[in-house]
């Protein structure tokens, strides 16, 4: 028996300005509560130097959505609340709630840590509203922050965050402070992503421009690394640790591949997988130890299927969705708590996932390397204002999903709830998969001979 893979689009959003991350909120009385943030370069005189660049101005937007998945309501976004502020580099929802509230970290293009917290209005709406902030230091960006709060414990809450310097910051959240507790060199270029070790939150993991994952214990201070990798081939933009399975952590980079990790030897990966474009965002599903969600900037969005991967089995894991309806870089991507019925919802008649090839592009010249501080300052469109990749082709499908491949033990069927945004084009996309057997054919009863 095979299994049937299906995406099925509920709704675009278009956000004004460069979308480029999002997450849902993982408490289970807010997973209702999606968080979206944009990045926007407004540039001033055509004329500035270099040496001006301060002068530049990366401006941002905040969006607090409410969902309601249900087929009856379609489309299952409303929008609650839009916050200008600089420019947003990542979003991440601290796992569990901080005096009984969801707590939303945002590292801004000002250098700044902020923390808004999500209330409970009188109309029956939620709104964030800003808390607390820290400063990493002057003239950076800071470019990505995770919780040490991934598997649910709430002692000792902190903050790791990575900047434009290549330096990291560990923060340490008190009753009413966010303080740093150290900040040391990590890269030699732009430190892309920083993320905890969910199962030993002492271990700090880094990703750099300078192409190198790092390994940082705390408990024995930032003066060197456990271990530098050189596996990535290119600068290092993504790391999650799996909540689920202890040592199991994924990374991507601008090489295109995703490595699977085992945190006891970082000599060598589990495993690696062409995706077919720059990986700047994997997450692990909620509760599916063995599904990782990609967002591949030139290559769209993709669902990979890491079990054979995590048992030492040194194979590619294969993709089992895919996601091809924007038309710019792929660069939030985030798995919904919420439940969805087993019944389809109802939903316009989508085009057919085409793909385009080099020959149909005309007037692009593809650029290699793409990152929020350089080349987001760089247009990719053509002359008519269209963002045009240079290929939409999904990675090779290595092998059909089979029973293998299933949910998890004694699983019927599985349906996700999925939001993804895109840079250029300013789109954010709610879409659901559906991931179910498929149903035997009966035999026909043979025809009564004459």
């Amino acid at each position: 028996m095979g299994w049937k893979s299906r995406t099925r689009t509920l709704q675009v959003f278009d956000t004004e300005l460069s979308a480029d991350t999002l997450e849902w909120c993982p408490l289970p009385q807010w997973s209702h509560v999606l968080a979206c943030g944009t990045y926007q370069l407004q540039k001033g005189d055509d004329k500035l130097t270099a040496e001006d660049s301060t002068a530049l101005s990366r401006i941002g937007r905040l969006y607090l959505f409410d969902c309601n998945p249900q087929p009856s309501f379609i489309p299952p976004l409303t929008e609650t609340q839009r916050i200008d502020t600089p420019a947003i580099l990542d979003l991440k929802w601290c796992h569990v709630p901080i005096s009984e509230r969801p707590l939303l970290g945002m590292a801004s293009a000002s250098g700044e840590i902020q923390l808004y917290k999500l209330m409970e209005h009188q109309q029956g709406t939620c709104g964030l509203e800003c808390e607390l902030r820290a400063e990493l230091g002057p003239d950076r960006l800071a470019l990505s922050l995770d919780w040490s709060t991934g598997r649910g414990e709430s002692s000792d809450v902190r903050v790791v965050s990575s900047d434009s310097t290549g330096s990291l910051t560990v923060l340490s959240l008190g009753e009413a402070s966010l303080n740093a507790v150290c900040q040391w060199k990590a890269h030699d270029f732009e430190a892309w992503i920083s993320a905890f070790s969910y199962w030993d939150t002492q271990i700090v993991y880094s990703g750099g421009d300078d192409c190198k994952l790092k390994g940082w214990d705390l408990r024995i201070g930032p003066s060197s690394p456990t271990f530098t990798s050189k596996r990535h081939t290119m600068g290092v933009c993504s790391i999650h640790s799996n909540p689920h399975r202890e040592h199991i952590l994924a990374t991507g980079s601008y090489d295109e591949n995703v490595l699977l990790w085992d945190g006891r030897n970082m000599k060598q990966p589990l495993s690696e997988t062409a995706v077919g474009g720059g990986v700047w965002r994997l997450k692990w599903h909620p509760s599916q130890e063995h599904l990782l969600l990609a967002a591949c900037m030139h290559n769209d969005f993709h669902i990979l299927h890491c079990q054979k991967a995590m048992e030492g089995q040194d194979a590619p894991c294969p993709v089992l969705a895919s996601y091809i309806l924007h038309n710019s870089l792929a660069y939030g991507a985030d798995w919904s708590r919420l439940s969805l019925s087993n019944s389809m919802p109802p939903s316009p008649q989508e085009p057919p996932q085409t793909s385009i090839g080099l020959t149909e592009s005309r007037g692009h010249l593809r650029i290699q390397y793409e990152s929020p501080t350089a080349s987001f300052d760089t247009s990719l469109e053509d002359d008519s204002g269209q963002y045009i990749p240079d290929h939409c082709l999904l990675p090779e499908k290595r092998s059909a999903p089979d029973p293998f491949f299933s949910p998890a033990k004694d699983a019927q069927s599985l349906s996700c709830l999925m939001a993804t945004c895109s840079f250029y084009d300013h789109m954010m996309h709610v879409w659901r998969w559906d991931w179910s057997p498929e149903e035997e054919q009966m035999p026909s009863e043979p025809t009564p001979s004459s």
